[in-house]
């Protein structure tokens, strides 16, 4: 198959705007990481979601995909645990389509793979975003998952954090060893999603409660009724969606099983109802979540307000990288602050392991050094009161 121009211009437009915007838009704020985690944390959250929009505008705006959202929807803010079933390898972008209408993008994380934080440009905004990288072994992934999500009840910045606990995309292989997990196991045979994992979720759940970090749970169901682009390829291929149909489902927090057993059971319930629901969409006409394949849910920002959104994106990021070639081919400094940049990027990825890695040792050191006033300042205030 060949590759399509639409596509090449789609994949190389995200990655010039994610390659560029980490060098000139978040490399200058890097620095205030050593000073005040929390403020660089408040103002790269909301640089990273500027560039969480040029996707949906290309989606949308460029190559007409329609969204359709139906279900319980969003409170504009809140702090939840989104988990998703994972019906291709770009559901987590797609995903950017409903946020957008229903919430704020500068709230969402990602549980995602180790492995890309090192691609540049995608990867250094990844880190830069404080998402959460997952070796997909428990034993290595649980203490820096912990100290992941202490850091955020810490700074008490909310967060709206994505998980797929099916762990990978849904394709003939993964359904078989899912079959295979279910006969050993007693549990029925899906045909529409993958047995969930667990582990993971529950432990974000408790660990955010505990934290009091948690309102509520989003169980976000996922399909394309026309056509599928299972991964990245399909994309360059120009295979892109035609519509995508989420369901919400919002469960507050108060209503949680509070035990990991009962947690996990109700994990399990949730991909049961996916099952059945997805096979609904999938058997009847048209295709829908809603048969009459309206979106019912007020969404928080309005139509015009998200066509602004998009158009400003689309008008912003197309200049952004212009701007930006034309600085590196007429400029001397910039060229140079460019190189160095690269240069800290790749380096600080060997000597540290990855920003949010850093992030996390600045916040533990400033913690101890407030730690150590606090002490300080209670004896010096005892020997004022013995005096």
């Amino acid at each position: 198959m060949a590759v399509s121009v639409r596509g090449l211009y789609f994949v190389v437009t995200l990655f010039l705007g994610s390659f560029f915007g980490s060098i000139f838009m978040l490399g200058p704020v890097l620095p205030l990481m050593l000073l005040s985690p929390a403020w660089y944390r408040w103002i790269t959250d909301r640089i990273v979601a500027t560039w969480l929009t040029l996707p949906v505008s290309l989606l949308e705006l460029v190559f007409g995909v329609k969204v359709v959202i139906t279900g319980d929807g969003f409170i504009p803010g809140e702090r939840s645990v989104i988990i998703m079933n994972h019906r291709t390898r770009l559901d987590w972008m797609f995903l950017w389509c409903c946020l957008l209408r229903y919430s704020y993008l500068r709230l969402e994380k990602i549980c995602l793979k180790a492995a890309l934080k090192a691609v540049p440009g995608f990867g250094w905004a990844m880190q830069v975003a404080c998402f959460i990288f997952i070796q997909r072994r428990w034993v290595d992934d649980k203490k820096h998952m912990e100290n992941m999500l202490d850091y955020f009840c810490d700074i008490r910045e909310p967060l709206q954090l994505l998980l797929f606990p099916e762990g990978t995309d849904l394709t003939e292989n993964t359904r078989a060893k899912s079959d295979a997990f279910a006969a050993t196991n007693s549990l029925p045979k899906f045909d529409y999603v993958l047995h969930p994992r667990t582990t993971g979720f529950t432990f974000i759940v408790e660990k955010l409660r505990k934290g009091d970090n948690l309102d509520a749970v989003h169980d976000i169901t996922v399909a394309y009724p026309k056509n599928i682009p299972q991964t990245e390829r399909h994309l360059i291929l120009g295979f892109f969606p035609r519509e995508i149909h989420f369901h919400v489902r919002r469960y507050p927090v108060a209503l949680l099983p509070t035990s990991s057993s009962e947690l996990e059971s109700w994990c399990r319930d949730r991909w049961a109802e996916k099952e059945a629901r997805l096979r609904d969409f999938y058997s009847g006409q048209p295709r829908a979540f809603d048969r009459d394949g309206v979106a019912h849910v007020p969404p928080c920002k309005t139509e015009l307000r998200v066509g602004l959104i998009k158009a400003a994106s689309l008008l912003y990021w197309s200049s952004f990288i212009a701007l930006c070639f034309a600085g590196l081919w007429m400029w001397a400094p910039f060229r140079l602050y460019f190189l160095v940049m690269v240069g800290v990027y790749m380096a600080q990825q060997k000597l540290v392991g990855g920003l949010e890695l850093l992030e996390l040792s600045c916040h533990r050191y400033w913690k101890s050094v407030a730690a150590d006033m606090g002490k300080k300042n209670k004896v010096l205030m005892g020997k004022c009161n013995d005096d």
